[in-house]
């Protein structure tokens, strides 16, 4: 496919990269500030009394939406151009962070939240083909890899400025620090960035589109359903999954049909392909789940603040920022199964680690194990996402990058879905014995959450309720995560055996398309 030639100067791509680059602090943001506030959301007397299946679906949901969407919003900008999409997109995230802000209720943040994942859906495709469009050849991957920067910026910023919104306003607050970078973005488009469309446009996807997001919003809801009563064979819970692997299934006949897919599952023919992008998913399930739990275990069971919880989780992302461009340089030396089979074999260990973790555990060995799991990582991520996509050919380097995304997003999705499922059921069953003397409304109110809990110890005057309370949770947090070590090191070892060799298969030499890096 060819675009029109949009060949600026080197002083306007890079006011155009920066433009996208600050633009692109607001996805990654996101995705780590309402961890901080999910403590605060869950109490019910300073936030919102959310149940566990509330905080998975207000995480999950952005997630989810961001996954689906991606491909609609790539044919979108393709058709009625790319600024005019990333525009809409920054305005759907600007909107939806005023709801989330002032939610009455759990509902309503969870709808803000995944209207927050379709915004952020509209601006990554789009940014990427902005900057396949106006950047030549050589200059390229430079810009890509600037733009892919902002993730660590965004990732590292989001627990220090939630940290400190929570612990001197109310939990609403993280989500209007959105409102200036929209602003500001907003005004950096209209003055800087051009608006490319593709000269043979990309057919749109409504019926794939609509069998993707309804089967894992449907898989999703079966999952956290298991968690609300630990009972698997209630129809509330098997109906729902098994309607969504249906749905899911059908999702995927229809694109293996399809003449243009949005999504092309023949690229899992490649068993490099495959191998790579499922131990992703894995990685990303469990860092999905170890950050829910995370922020619990900090605020709730050690009665850390906001900003406290904040400092802890930066060694992590700190982490990340060191491991991405070692594990880069590692993997051109030793190869990808080494590195980052290896890499994903630390952050199971770390997992594994969590398990040494009580409420009064030195602070230092918290940070320490985040700081070599964020490392493990980056060697994780940089090498696989590199290595997936060079297997294929160049013509279908696009279409295996939207894959690529998507597939990790799907990840966090189930990672939400079921690992905060095992953290609630583990939960419930292990604090009903100090239950069973308190009167049935009393037991009602406190059996949901840790924080619902100790909500009812405080009322009560019941301390021992509230030690139980923890001591349940660092029992549930430690079953998840062993779920969570067992799924990475499944990962790893897909890696270790897909990428046996030292070196890929060099890929084919037919001429890349234009905008691929944006599919």
């Amino acid at each position: 496919m060819a675009v029109r030639d949009l060949s600026i100067s080197l002083p306007n791509q890079r006011r155009v990269l920066s433009v996208l680059v600050f633009a692109a602090v607001l996805i990654w943001i996101d995705t780590t500030i309402l961890g901080i506030a999910l403590e605060r959301i869950a109490d019910p007397r300073a936030g919102l009394g959310a149940t566990p299946g509330q905080l998975q679906w207000a995480v999950g949901s952005y997630a989810l939406l961001f996954a689906t969407a991606l491909f609609a919003a790539g044919a979108l900008g393709d058709r009625y151009g790319h600024r005019t999409i990333l525009v809409l997109g920054l305005l759907c995230f600007g909107a939806a962070s005023v709801w989330a802000a002032w939610a009455g209720d759990a509902t309503g943040l969870i709808l803000a939240r995944g209207l927050m994942g379709l915004g952020g859906a509209m601006m990554m495709p789009t940014s990427m083909a902005i900057i396949g469009a106006t950047f030549p050849p050589e200059r390229r991957a430079g810009a890509i890899a600037a733009w892919s920067a902002s993730s660590g910026v965004g990732v590292a910023l989001g627990p220090l400025l939630g940290g400190v919104l929570v612990d001197h306003f109310w939990w609403g607050s993280v989500f209007l620090v959105n409102l200036p970078v929209v602003a500001l973005a907003l005004i950096g488009v209209a003055v800087a960035v051009p608006n490319p469309k593709l000269a043979q446009r990309r057919r749109p996807d409504p019926i794939g589109l609509l069998l993707s997001t309804a089967g894992l919003a449907a898989l999703a809801y079966g999952l956290i359903e298991a968690g609300q009563d630990t009972d698997w064979a209630r129809p509330q819970v098997w109906i729902p999954v098994l309607a969504g692997l249906a749905l899911l299934a059908a999702f995927a006949v229809f694109e293996w049909r399809s003449p243009e897919p949005s999504f092309d599952p023949r690229l899992f023919r490649n068993g490099r392909f495959s191998a790579g992008n499922l131990a992703l998913a894995a990685l990303f399930f469990g860092i999905t789940g170890q950050m829910f739990y995370g922020n619990f275990y900090l605020q709730g069971a050690r009665g850390m603040s906001a900003l406290d919880t904040g400092l802890a989780f930066l060694p992590g992302a700190l982490g990340v920022a060191v491991g991405s461009p070692l594990g880069a340089r590692l993997a051109r030396r030793f190869g990808v199964g080494p590195v980052s089979g290896g890499g994903l074999l630390v952050v199971a260990a770390a997992f594994l680690a969590n398990l040494l973790f009580d409420v009064d555990t030195p602070l230092f060995w918290f940070c320490a194990v985040g700081f070599v799991s964020g490392t493990a990582m980056g060697l994780t991520i940089a090498p696989t996402v590199a290595a997936v996509i060079a297997v294929l050919p160049l013509d279908r380097m696009g279409a295996g990058s939207a894959v690529n995304n998507t597939v990790r997003q799907v990840g966090s999705v189930l990672g939400i879905a079921l690992l905060g499922t095992v953290l609630a059921a583990t939960y419930r069953d292990r604090i009903e014995p100090a239950l069973a003397g308190l009167p049935a409304a009393a037991r009602d109110a406190a059996a949901p959450s840790a924080e619902h809990t100790r909500a009812v110890a405080d009322a009560l005057h019941r301390p021992d309720l509230a030690e139980s309370a923890n001591t349940a949770f660092i029992a549930a947090m430690h079953v998840t995560a062993a779920s969570a070590a067992v799924v990475a090191f499944l990962g790893a070892v897909l890696l270790v055996l897909a990428f046996r060799a030292r070196r890929a298969p060099a890929p084919s030499t037919r001429q890349e398309p234009a905008l691929a890096a944006q599919r």
